[in-house]
């Protein structure tokens, strides 16, 4: 008859199998893609197109996280679609945001960096948008990728991907006001669009929060 393990072999092996989650975290381009299909199932050719990496990069991430479960795929015609394996790693993701801006101090000096060449960027928060989307004062713009939009999006908003915008832009009477927003709390896409608009002389805001799909909204 086999016997048992140790109590030191059980909690050895056990760490081993933690740590091989980790070992696939250790990667900058292995995040930004957990992030990206945190948004919504791509395909390899998107992701790369996203994360402005070559599809064979991608495909070599795309191997690590599915060799740790961390990612699943389907075909889609002679396409390969993929995405995250459970919502879990959706909310492990956020934890992950959340801690690191909170223990890392570098976190937050890039996002003043950024943003203070946004000083004269106007905020809303999701509140103030939907009391002005219910009284028809204001064009809520998702700027995120349109099958980012169809996996989920705010009531009322409106998809314009932020490579539509200079045409979208065309179309809009002068004296109405815009609010864009994007996906998770790191996205840059709703600032330049703001900035844009703001050129283009309308009253433009940034949504406060951002959306991330399967979730509510986070700052």
């Amino acid at each position: 008859m086999e016997s048992l393990p140790s109590a030191r072999e059980f909690k050895d092996e056990l760490y081993r199998q933690y740590a091989r989650i980790g070992k696939c975290l250790s990667s900058d381009k292995r995040l930004e893609i957990l992030s990206l299909l945190s948004q919504g199932p791509k395909s390899v050719e998107g992701l790369a197109q996203q994360s402005e990496m070559s599809v064979a990069n991608v495909s070599r991430h795309l191997q690590i996280l599915l060799d740790a479960r961390l990612v699943k795929f389907h075909k889609q015609g002679t396409y390969v679609i993929y995405s995250l394996s459970s919502p879990e790693i959706a909310d492990f993701l956020l934890a992950l945001w959340r801690v690191s801006e909170s223990q890392l101090a570098d976190i937050t000096r890039i996002k003043e960096n950024f943003l203070q060449h946004s000083d004269d960027m106007q905020t809303l928060s999701l509140d103030e948008v939907m009391a002005k989307l219910e009284a028809g004062t204001i064009i809520l713009l998702d700027v995120r990728p349109a099958g980012e939009y169809e996996e989920g999006h705010i009531p009322g908003a409106i998809s314009v991907p932020i490579d539509e915008i200079d045409a979208y832009i065309q179309n809009l009477a002068p004296d109405v006001e815009v609010a864009a927003y994007c996906r998770g709390p790191y996205c840059v896409y709703s600032a330049e669009v703001v900035k844009k608009l703001q050129e283009k002389g309308f009253t433009a805001y940034r949504l406060a929060e951002a959306y991330r799909n399967g979730a509510s909204m986070v700052k």
